[in-house]
């Protein structure tokens, strides 16, 4: 009968694994379901970046940086160029 309890055993962690991977994957499809294309523009150069986030306000923030990263010189300039406004904000469906 041991072989009987230790079978059990493994289904109940299958389906456990199962269990947790798809609650994993269904909460990092929530997290990132707004995406917005945002362009910045900074020294008279334009670049847009798109990015996912749960709100709109972490999704354009994220775009900002990366567009930022780009466009400025050293850490100074990326402060500078986090703190202006987009140039333009576009959802993406």
């Amino acid at each position: 009968m041991p072989g009987k309890a230790n079978r059990a055993y493994w289904i109940i962690i299958g389906i456990g694994a199962v269990l947790f991977f798809g609650v994993l994957i269904h909460s990092s499809l929530e997290a990132t379901r707004k995406e917005y294309e945002v362009c910045m523009t900074f020294h008279g150069v334009t670049h847009c970046a798109t990015a996912k986030g749960a709100s709109y306000d972490e999704a354009v923030r994220t775009a900002q940086g990366i567009d930022c990263q780009l466009l400025a010189n050293g850490r100074d300039e990326n402060v500078v160029c986090l703190a202006q406004q987009p140039t333009s904000v576009r959802p993406i469906q």
